[in-house]
C-alpha cells in the first residue's frame, strides 16, 4: 500500500474516531438533560406536596437556599375561624359526605385569605388560623385581615347555596381578629414543625373567636384592630366581656360590613 493510500486510511480513521466521540458527548449530554428535566419535576412535584401543609412563600425560601428562618418578634394580625355546631353534623352525616364539606369550606376559606395577603397557617378540627404580616411586614394587616373575613362571610354564603341545592346542611362560623407583637418562626420539633407566631396576643385573638357565640354575631375584631380601620369598616360596639386569663374586660367590635 502506497504512503498517500496509508495517509488517507489514517486519516479516516481519526475523522471516524472524532465522530464517535461527538456522537458519544452528544448521547451523554442529552442523558444529562433527560435527568436534569426529571429532577426538576421530581423537585416542583415535591415543591407542590410541601405547599399542602405549609405556606407556599415558607416552601420557596427553604427551598430557594436563601436561608433559615431566624425567629423574631414582628407585629402579626391573627384571624381565628370555628364552625359552629359542626360536631353535631359529624354524628349525623356520612364520613365521607362530612369530610367533602369540612375541606370544601377550606379550600374556599384559604383562597380569600390569601386573596388578601395572609396565609393559613394550621387546621384544628373544624377551625383555622391564619396570619397577615407574619412572613413579611404589612403595614395594611389590620385591614387585610377584616376584608378577608369579610370575603369569607361572602365565600360561606355561595357555599351555604351550593350545600343547600344537595340537600345538605348550610355551615355556620364565628371569626375572630385581633393583632399584636408576637414571636414568628419555625415551631415544633425536627421530625414535625410549621411556621407559627406564638405570644399572649394569639390567645386573646382566640377569645375574640369564642366571644362571637355569646353575641351571636359572625365577625369581632379587638380594640387595637379597630383602631387601625378607617370609616368605611361599618362596626357595631358590643358590650365589655370577661373571658379566660384577662382580668380587664375585653373590648370587641362586630364588623357589620365595607363601604367601599
Amino acid at each position: 500500500m502506497s504512503l498517500w493510500l496509508l495517509w488517507l486510511v489514517g486519516g479516516l480513521g481519526a475523522m471516524g474516531g472524532a465522530a464517535a466521540l461527538v456522537l458519544a458527548g452528544r448521547r451523554r449530554e442529552r442523558q444529562l438533560e433527560q435527568l436534569l428535566a426529571a429532577a426538576d419535576d421530581r423537585l416542583e412535584s415535591l415543591q407542590r406536596q410541601f405547599e399542602r401543609f405549609i405556606p407556599a412563600d415558607v416552601v420557596e425560601r427553604l427551598t430557594d437556599g436563601s436561608g433559615r428562618f431566624v425567629p423574631e418578634r414582628r407585629q402579626v394580625t391573627m384571624l381565628f375561624a370555628d364552625l359552629r355546631g359542626f360536631t353535631a353534623l359529624c354524628d349525623r352525616l356520612d364520613p365521607d359526605v362530612t369530610l367533602r364539606m369540612l375541606n370544601d369550606y377550606f379550600d374556599r376559606m384559604t383562597l380569600a385569605i390569601g386573596r388578601h395577603h395572609g396565609h393559613v397557617t394550621e387546621f384544628v378540627g373544624d377551625g383555622l388560623l391564619a396570619l397577615f404580616g407574619a412572613l413579611e411586614p404589612n403595614p395594611w394587616q389590620a385591614r387585610d385581615a377584616v376584608l378577608a373575613a369579610l370575603e369569607m362571610r361572602a365565600e360561606l354564603a355561595r357555599y351555604n347555596a351550593s350545600l343547600r341545592e344537595r340537600g345538605l346542611p348550610a355551615l355556620r362560623f364565628g371569626v375572630g381578629i385581633h393583632g399584636g407583637e408576637v414571636i414568628a418562626g419555625i415551631i415544633g420539633t425536627p421530625g414535625l414543625s410549621k411556621y407559627s407566631v406564638t405570644g399572649d396576643p394569639i390567645n386573646v385573638a382566640s377569645r375574640i373567636e369564642g366571644l362571637t357565640s355569646r353575641f351571636e354575631v359572625d365577625v369581632l375584631v379587638s380594640e387595637d384592630v379597630r383602631a387601625a380601620l378607617d370609616d368605611r369598616f361599618r362596626l357595631v360596639p358590643m358590650p365589655p366581656a370577661t373571658v379566660k386569663g384577662k382580668a380587664e374586660p375585653i373590648l370587641s367590635f362586630h364588623v357589620e360590613g365595607f363601604t367601599a
